[in-house]
């Protein structure tokens, strides 16, 4: 970061305050506005510079939700399988990831399931850090999961010790 160039970004450093006819009908045409929205959420892939400033744009709520999936035994050569995730705030995608597990899986259950512990474990994180940035949580993160013999063995904890 020594020889990193500073650029100035298109927001203001300190929020305005906003009068209280916006809140009745914040856009004549929603639907226009989300779709200019989300042309702008993807430009933030292929520009980070701007993300934080379009991010800004977007007035939807703060819930958090993610999405999970793994592939059982998807590299032929070592047997291992993939998990991924992606985690979303409200419409914005906000974290993904995609790797390949430490050990070989005996089957699809406990490979979706390792992908649920790690994609837990992440959402936690991500509620510790909106709470230290002072960012309101309305809701209970949701976790979607894919597969149903994997989501009874995370709500049964009986279901723990035959998995052994």
């Amino acid at each position: 970061m020594v020889h990193c160039k500073p650029c100035s970004t298109p927001i203001a450093h300190k929020s305005s305050a906003v009068p209280s006819s916006i809140d009745v009908l914040p856009y004549a045409q929603p639907s226009f506005y989300r779709s200019i929205v989300g042309a702008l959420q993807y430009l933030t892939i292929t520009r980070p510079d701007i993300a934080f400033a379009i991010n800004q744009a977007y007035n939807g709520s703060y819930d958090l939700h993610a999405f999970t999936d793994s592939n059982w035994v998807g590299d032929c050569t070592d047997r291992r399988s993939t998990s991924s995730f992606c985690n979303y705030l409200g419409s914005n995608l906000i974290y993904w990831f995609a790797k390949k597990q430490h050990t070989v899986s005996r089957s699809s259950t406990e490979t979706e399931y390792r992908s649920m512990v790690d994609t837990t474990a992440e959402i936690c994180w991500i509620q510790q850090l909106l709470k230290d940035l002072s960012v309101p949580s309305f809701s209970v993160p949701v976790l979607w999961c894919d597969n149903v013999s994997a989501m009874a063995l995370a709500f049964n904890p009986l279901f723990h010790s035959k998995t052994m």
